[in-house]
């Protein structure tokens, strides 16, 4: 009997890695266009300014260290000069717990004491994360033993594909066609080959109508530039 497919729950953590042009980013905000963004806040940290991410019109942007109380998607543009303040930022986060956590590209994350306490001690304080990156064999190994999904795009360089080849199950060396990808569930010891997530403006329209019913619902918040 197959095992039913399932995305990640409010305590797991997702790891997306593909090259650059992969459909990596887009993955990921799928990823995030499910997830209970209307039950309790995610923060986004978008270090490069993704036009996709930054696309999202109810999303609100705030500085770096602001810790939300409201449902809500909350974009963050860390500096690569602020690893000190990153790194507190997700201190207070794993302080503040009930927040989900979503990381345009890990490796950037130069002290990662901060990410490694949010990755092994999400679930118990309800931390659910969605991290990508380009370069897996850069980031801290933490983020692939804690993650409960992995998300594969194509890799260019072998030394990233080996990485990520140590934690998934055999078979996952051959190319994909372009956008599609791996998705293993540790969980469940299973892996599915996925289809190109829905285009950028179906993404864009599902998270801003569930903001929108947010806002109407609770009413519209000072945003924070």
């Amino acid at each position: 009997m197959s095992k039913e497919f399932r995305y990640s729950n409010a305590k797991q953590r997702t790891l997306i890695v593909g090259r650059t042009g992969s459909g990596k980013t887009q993955g990921a905000v799928f990823q995030l266009s499910i997830q209970n963004f209307d039950v309790m806040p995610w923060i986004v940290f978008d270090s490069k300014q993704d036009d996709l991410i930054n696309s999202i019109v109810g999303a609100q942007h705030v500085e770096l260290g602001f810790i939300p109380t409201r449902p809500g998607i909350y974009i963050c543009h860390p500096l690569p000069s602020e690893q000190e303040e990153m790194n507190q930022y997700l201190w207070d986060i794993w302080n503040a717990e009930n927040i989900g956590v979503y990381i345009d590209e890990g490796y950037m994350i130069q002290i990662p004491d901060g990410l490694i306490a949010c990755l092994t001690q999400g679930r118990s304080k309800r931390i659910p994360m969605i991290l990508l990156s380009q370069r897996p064999a850069w980031i801290t190994r933490f983020a692939f033993s804690e993650s409960d999904f992995f998300q594969v795009f194509h890799l260019n360089d072998k030394r990233d594909r080996k990485t990520v080849e140590a934690f998934l199950p055999q078979g996952t060396d051959k190319r994909l066609p372009d956008y599609h990808s791996y998705f293993y569930d540790v969980g469940n010891d299973s892996l599915h080959r996925l289809r190109p997530v829905p285009q950028a403006g179906a993404l864009l329209r599902t998270i801003n109508s569930r903001l929108l019913a947010l806002e109407e619902k609770l009413g519209p918040e000072l945003r924070t530039i």
